[in-house]
C-alpha cells in the first residue's frame, strides 16, 4: 500500500479530522482513507437530457432568430 504525506496542514482542520474519525470511531488515517474514497469515488454520469431546460429564463422574451443574425453580423 502507499504512504501519503500532508504537510503545511492546518491545525483547524486536523482537529476536524480528529474530531470526525473519533465520532465515526476510525482512526485519523482511516478517516482521511474513507473520505478520500467517497469524495473520489466515480459519480454517475451526467446526462444531457438533465440539461432540458436550465435557463430558460434567460431567454424569456428573445428572439432567438434575431439574437442569431446580430451575433452572426458582430463577427465581420
Amino acid at each position: 500500500m502507499a504512504t501519503l504525506n500532508i504537510k503545511n496542514l492546518p491545525n483547524a482542520l486536523y482537529r476536524k479530522l480528529q474530531a470526525r474519525a473519533k465520532r465515526d470511531r476510525r482512526s485519523v488515517a482511516q478517516e482521511v482513507t474513507h473520505l478520500l474514497s467517497e469524495a473520489l469515488q466515480g459519480s454517475k454520469p451526467l446526462s444531457i437530457l438533465e440539461l432540458q431546460g436550465l435557463g430558460k429564463e434567460l431567454w424569456e422574451g428573445v428572439d432567438a432568430a434575431k439574437h442569431v443574425e446580430r451575433e452572426r453580423a458582430s463577427w465581420d
